[in-house]
């Protein structure tokens, strides 16, 4: 099984940038800074990262969740949320509109006002576009929702508790997560995602199937099933793909199919490509 969201890799061709935006903006602070090693980037398949400078971002008040960037070039033809992969990194805050007053001046971009999510008013969630290229929702709980578990923000801006992971079929999903992982099957809703609809240029009132799969460790992965029109991401030739490129779990069997790269972590590919980091107690 998997439980909670430990660690989201992101690619970004100016660290420095990233380091003042994160600090700045989210309280986030450095924690490590060093490079890829051959083994991870042999794991990873991606052998010309191998010595790309990293950068390690930890929340104020918390050593469970950690940001790690990892640097490579740029991808301007890039843009998030149209392609399969995870797609966005949801993290749990303590008041979502002051922190839109506090990023309204900064390098995040904010491409989703504040607003109560049409399933309850008890959420209130607003998305930034982040100097990496990366979709960052931030989302307040003002009181428990019933068949929710979701952790309490310990500060201003806390961890990532939701991934989400967009693909072909809703099916291919839900199966590869619970086949691989034992991670339970979740209803599918259809919902309204305003920012994917604005990306692709369709109505924003276009419905699309998403499910939510509780994991253990109060983190979720919410799956996505995407239109047509979308299609693999595309990295540049032995690199990371642009925008979120991994997510790290912990877990606590590890599959036939992972990759060690040391003792305690392993790596492998999920349906749609995208890279699954895996550590193990």
């Amino acid at each position: 099984m998997l439980g909670d969201i430990r660690k989201v890799t992101i690619t970004a061709s100016d660290l420095d940038a990233v380091e003042s935006a994160y600090t700045r903006f989210l309280e986030y602070r450095v924690t490590a800074r060093g490079k890829v090693s051959t083994e991870e980037a042999a794991a990873w398949g991606t052998p010309a990262q191998a010595g790309s400078d990293s950068l390690t971002l930890q929340p104020a008040a918390a050593d469970d969740f950690e940001f790690r960037f990892v640097n490579a070039p740029a991808s301007p033809d890039y843009v998030p949320l149209t392609t399969y992969g995870w797609n966005a990194s949801e993290i749990m805050v303590q008041n979502v509109d002051a922190m839109a007053e506090v990023v309204a001046d900064s390098p995040f971009e904010i491409v989703g006002e504040p607003r109560n999510l049409s399933f309850s008013d008890d959420i209130r969630a607003m998305q930034l576009r982040g100097p990496a290229d990366e979709i960052i929702y931030l989302t307040e709980f003002k009181n428990p929702v019933p068949g929710l578990t979701v952790p309490t923000a310990r500060s201003a801006v806390d961890r990532t508790f939701i991934v989400i992971l967009g693909g072909a079929t809703m099916d291919g999903l839900q199966d590869f997560y619970h086949d691989t992982f034992s991670v339970p099957k979740a209803p599918v809703v259809e919902s309204r995602v305003t920012m994917l609809s604005k990306a692709l240029g369709v109505s924003i009132e276009t419905l699309y199937p998403i499910a939510a799969l509780g994991l253990a460790g109060e983190s979720l992965i919410e799956v996505d099933e995407m239109p047509d029109q979308v299609g693999p991401r595309i990295a540049h030739d032995g690199y990371l793909p642009p925008g979120i490129a991994m997510v790290g779990f912990s877990c606590d069997a590890l599959p036939p199919a992972a990759t060690a790269v040391d003792d305690k972590t392993s790596v492998m590919r999920g349906v749609t490509g995208e890279l699954i980091e895996l550590f193990s107690s």
